[in-house]
């Protein structure tokens, strides 16, 4: 991943938006919270630049991947979805999930708002 010019990239589309990247020694994601569960708690919205993501899963939390640019495999309960750019997924509670792109934007919306406590890793 081409972490200089990610982290360029969205500080010029969503300028003083916090940026978090999910390894620092291994940057496989980078994450920009546009809409923070903080503001509310009924919903929250990140652009996620995905290499690959941990698989992981939700115990409240539905989510909703977009893809703005690029092509993402989604592996959803051990089920192959391939999402290309304007196609979306719903990702339900419970469901064991990854995603795997090539500096793949996408939009994450979580309802309710994403919180730490909600993000399992899966075996």
């Amino acid at each position: 991943m081409h972490i200089t010019d990610v982290i360029s990239e969205l500080k010029k589309k969503y300028p003083g938006k916090k940026i978090l990247m999910n390894n620092r020694n291994n940057v496989t994601e980078i994450l920009c919270e546009i809409d923070p569960a903080s503001a509310h708690a009924s919903h929250s919205t990140v652009i996620s630049v995905i290499d690959k993501t941990d698989k992981h899963f939700h115990e409240i939390t539905t989510e909703t991947y977009k893809v703005l640019k690029g092509t993402l495999t989604l592996i959803i309960e051990d089920k192959k979805v391939i999402l290309n750019e304007g196609e979306s997924q719903v990702i339900l509670p419970n469901q064991k999930h990854e995603a795997i792109g090539d500096e793949t934007w996408v939009r994450c919306t979580s309802k309710p708002g994403w919180k730490h406590q909600d993000h399992h890793k899966a075996p």
